[in-house]
């Protein structure tokens, strides 16, 4: 027994255990390190408000933040310049992580196309314009033509007639052609006009006499 403590008190254990405890600490604080630069353990960044910049300035803002920059989809607003951020994931105010992606909407410089519906001599003007307005078709001026009233005899873009499945850009306004209730005949003479022409004398045919006949 007294052998075995001389043992445990001998200085080659001491040191050992010295060295085992030293090891240790080493590979802790390695470890620590390692997971950090990993997980960036403790280090977060709030989400900056870029909507509404220019993908440049956008750009700039966020990997100022050390944030990625990823453009994931494209949509189309006329009310603003192109290369807009239009929407981000995360939301603005987010905290995130160092290195953490942000995913971006871009205002699309291409002008999107969509198919004219079928009203043409389909529907009345109130239904065409509520089906074009809800697809996001922009409406010009009114033309009227002989025909029922308030009903779609055509549709027009940019002055050239277009039909049902033909794709327009979304920007250019939409004619609708209605019917103003007229036959289209006779339109030009109106009630005036009747009037002088019921009050004209109208001369006699006075048929000639045998004596006014020459043989």
């Amino acid at each position: 027994m007294s052998n075995f403590f001389k043992k445990l008190t001998s200085p080659i254990v001491y040191w050992n255990l010295i060295m085992l405890v030293v090891v240790s600490i080493v590979l802790l604080i390695v470890l620590w390190f390692w997971m950090k630069d990993f997980s960036h353990h403790g280090e977060s960044v709030e989400v900056p408000q870029i909507k509404g910049m220019l993908l440049a300035d956008a750009e700039y803002e966020l990997e100022k933040q050390g944030l990625v920059v990823v453009i994931s989809d494209s949509s189309y607003n006329r009310k603003l310049p192109a290369g807009t951020v239009l929407e981000m994931t995360p939301a603005p105010g987010s905290k995130v992580k160092t290195g953490r992606n942000i995913y971006l909407t871009i205002n699309t410089r291409n002008v999107p196309t969509l198919p004219i519906p079928d009203i043409a001599d389909n529907c009345s003007l109130r239904e065409a314009e509520a089906r074009l307005k809800s697809l996001g078709f922009k409406l010009g001026p009114i033309e009227y033509a002989p025909g029922d009233k308030d009903w779609v005899l055509a549709v027009k873009c940019k002055g050239r007639h277009v039909v049902a499945g033909d794709r327009v850009e979304i920007d250019c306004p939409i004619t609708l052609v209605v019917g103003n209730n007229s036959s289209g005949i006779g339109d030009d003479f109106d009630d005036e006009d009747w009037d002088d022409f019921s009050n004209d004398e109208v001369s006699p045919t006075t048929e000639p006499s045998i004596e006014d006949v020459e043989f």
